[in-house]
């Protein structure tokens, strides 16, 4: 592949409609060609189907795959399967949320539902390079221009699908095209599936090594403390100072923007990550002097009591947090803080139990006044979370590469298409 010989344009501008990045075989080639979505797919819509097709889920993450395979709950009336189009493997779906992540694709025979629309090839097109062009962001960015001011849920047309411009390149140019993403998405899948296993794996063994409900000692144990006995039961408050915090008042802007990273419902996606650097929000010491904000000791372990229960992290330096959390600062003596980071991992289930309300579940303060845990001795704790510790830094390690494979992708994608511009015919 080679990015030599003629620079990339975007159509519309009078200029050649080539991408930027180009395969040797096809560098002295013809430029690309558009042409409106009607002439390349016609819309589909046989109800005449054969029993026992299996109804299709439309969904971003798998495209259409038959609803046993997912975990997806609707109800279908006989009446309404009536209605039901056909679907063949190759065929185009344009979703309820087309304009949100594109135009989904089937591998299955099946149906789906009438609100959807069903588009199948005309003619020699390769399925697999527009099921890589309708999921780019170029085209998503046509495609959101075009249906400008349809409101979330509504359904793109056959007819303004008709107006899009698609990209045409030759046939065997689509097709090398298309064998380049897949090999990259293969290696997504397969990156992927390496780190759910780790994930799984790691499940399992927390599982293993910490005792299960109504047991005294865990079923798998480290060598060294095979014949230890069982675990104590001891108050957590016992083994740690438990803490809370608070909000500053927002009325007061001397208040915030202090550089006291300040942990809030706005962190949630920073929580269940093992160290916590960062925060949405950051107060200032004047704002800690003048509420009931507490600056909270690097190593700190805080868990969600509201949204996001359970959700907990270890500070990786002092910090303050709302109201919504709470706080253990470990005595190291008597309490690994990565074993309790752990130990609250694995009990979520119990925190989830705990939970009370009708609109937004929270947990009281006097199940965490008085919350009590069976614990190993400081050695047994300290293997455990060095086990666990080395399982997430693989995990980690795992999902950047994964991370990685994906911007590669995107990255490729941006330089194998090129942009079609409004007005392009």
């Amino acid at each position: 592949m080679s990015s030599k010989g003629r620079t990339s344009a975007e159509a519309g501008d009078g200029a050649a409609l080539v991408p930027k990045l180009r395969f040797p075989e096809f560098q002295k080639a013809d430029d690309w060609e558009t042409a409106p979505g009607n002439h390349l797919f016609q819309q589909f819509n046989n109800r005449e189907v054969p029993p026992g097709l299996p109804i299709l889920a439309i969904t971003q993450e798998h495209g259409a795959i038959p609803r046993h395979m997912i975990d997806y709950h609707v109800s279908v009336t006989d009446k309404s399967l009536e209605t039901y189009k056909e679907v063949r493997p190759g065929d185009f779906i344009i979703s309820l949320r087309s304009f949100q992540g594109g135009i989904e694709f089937s591998d299955y025979h099946g149906i789906c539902s009438p609100a959807y629309v069903i588009l199948r090839k005309r003619g020699r097109l390769s399925e697999e390079f527009y099921r890589q062009h309708f999921k780019s962001h170029e085209f998503i960015q046509q495609l959101t221009r075009n249906i400008e001011g349809l409101r979330d849920g509504k359904m793109i047309s056959y007819k303004q699908f008709s107006e899009l411009q698609l990209l045409k390149p030759t046939f065997p140019e689509q097709q090398k095209i298309a064998a380049c993403l897949n090999s990259a998405d293969a290696l997504i899948i397969a990156q992927g599936r390496k780190v759910e296993a780790l994930r799984a794996h790691k499940t399992g063994l927390m599982q293993q090594l910490f005792p299960q409900e109504g047991e005294t000692q865990p079923r798998l144990r480290f060598p060294e403390f095979e014949g230890a006995g069982e675990w104590e039961e001891e108050h957590l408050e016992s083994l740690a100072k438990r803490g809370s915090g608070h909000t500053p008042s927002k009325s007061k802007p001397e208040y915030y923007d202090g550089g006291v990273k300040w942990i809030s419902l706005a962190d949630s996606k920073r929580l269940d990550r093992g160290l916590i650097f960062e925060t949405e929000v950051e107060i200032s010491a004047e704002g800690i002097t003048n509420s009931s904000a507490v600056l909270h000791k690097a190593g700190s372990v805080l868990i969600s009591r509201d949204a996001g229960i359970g959700k907990s992290a270890v500070m990786a330096l002092p910090m303050a947090v709302s109201q919504h959390f709470i706080v253990w600062t470990c005595d190291d003596r008597k309490l690994s803080n990565w074993f309790l980071y752990h130990l609250l991992q694995q009990s979520k289930p119990l925190f989830d139990r705990a939970a009370t309300g009708s609109t937004i579940k929270t947990i009281g303060l006097q199940f965490f006044i008085d919350l009590r845990f069976r614990i190993p001795s400081r050695p047994e704790q300290q293997r455990i979370a060095d086990c666990l510790n080395t399982l997430d830094d693989l995990i980690a390690a795992e999902t950047r590469k994964l991370d990685t494979l994906k911007t590669h992708k995107k990255g490729l994608m941006q330089q194998l298409f090129p942009q079609v511009r409004p007005g392009d015919t």
